[in-house]
């Protein structure tokens, strides 16, 4: 049995992943010469204070590596790696690490990071692509492969409602802002359903909220699906399958205008249906295959 004193350390980190340019790349933390000689990264994260809870120690953690302002998933995997002979701090020990690794995200919009703990562990932070740390062009320390073997992208299913309205060999339409998964794309009229809302209420209020108008919804037309891994718009990389319920729907008189501020949406028109159809108006799959059903 070893004679060294026993060193163990809790301690919460992050997988944070975001899409760029069609490529997936993480949120890596480079370790300071007095932890790694050579150029090391690892997960943004470090140790949990006594008494402190792991979620909110890690969001202090990546803000002193990183700068950002992080929200963190609920759930995690925990690793455990005991070292009988390690150096820590000059010394000799017995040391038995525990890693809390969770998921977390920032929105797409942040700035670029930057260290603002000083004279830390960490003295660079960046973003890095996956296939670039999978191949070796980036050294990682091993948390961070054993992480992304085990990383799985939050999986989120969603039943909405949308809105066909068309008039005079036009349909109406609105356009995905930046915060969107697919933006500068326009779609039909709608949204989720609230949970314990009938999806007539919520079509509804969706169309006001995103065009100005009322609207009074008519029959079911169709079910349509999509299955496709992108941003949330809080920032996070989902694993997203969303379940459209498209209804006939009739609008009331008035120029549509987005009334909801910071969504979604950012434009509103009632779009040419030849244009839609000749792919001059780039549109999400939805469009056509609500045309289709009408």
């Amino acid at each position: 049995m070893s004679s060294l004193p026993r060193r163990q350390r809790v301690a919460a980190y992050a997988v944070m992943l975001r899409e760029r340019e069609g490529r997936v790349e993480i949120l890596l933390s480079r370790l300071a010469p007095k932890v790694s000689r050579t150029e090391l990264w690892t997960l943004p994260g470090g140790g949990v204070d006594h008494g402190e809870d792991p979620r909110a120690a890690l969001v202090r953690e990546i803000h002193e590596e990183t700068g950002l302002d992080a929200t963190v998933g609920e759930t995690a995997r925990v690793y455990s790696a005991h070292l009988p002979r390690a150096t820590r701090d000059g010394r000799l020990v017995d040391a038995h690490a525990i890693r809390i690794v969770y998921d977390a995200w920032v929105p797409t919009d942040a700035p670029a990071p930057r260290v603002v703990e000083v004279d830390g562990s960490t003295v660079e932070a960046g973003w890095h692509a996956l296939d670039d740390v999978a191949s070796g062009a980036v050294p990682v320390a091993a948390q961070v492969t054993d992480a992304l073997v085990d990383h799985q992208p939050f999986r989120l299913q969603r039943v909405a409602a949308y809105a066909l309205a068309t008039r005079d060999g036009r349909v109406l339409l609105t356009r995905l802002s930046p915060r969107a998964a697919h933006p500068g794309r326009w779609t039909l009229p709608g949204g989720g359903i609230d949970h314990g809302e009938h999806p007539s209420v919520a079509l509804a209020r969706e169309v006001e909220e995103e065009c100005g108008l009322t609207c009074e919804v008519g029959e079911l037309l169709g079910v349509h699906d999509t299955h496709f891994s992108g941003h949330a718009p809080s920032g996070r990389i989902e694993d997203f399958h969303g379940i459209h319920l498209v209804f006939r729907a009739e609008v009331g008189a008035g120029e549509p205008r987005v009334l909801e501020v910071d969504g979604t949406t950012d434009e509103v028109a009632w779009v040419s249906v030849a244009d839609v159809e000749s792919g001059e108006v780039p549109v999400l799959d939805l469009v056509p295959a609500a045309l289709r059903m009408s």
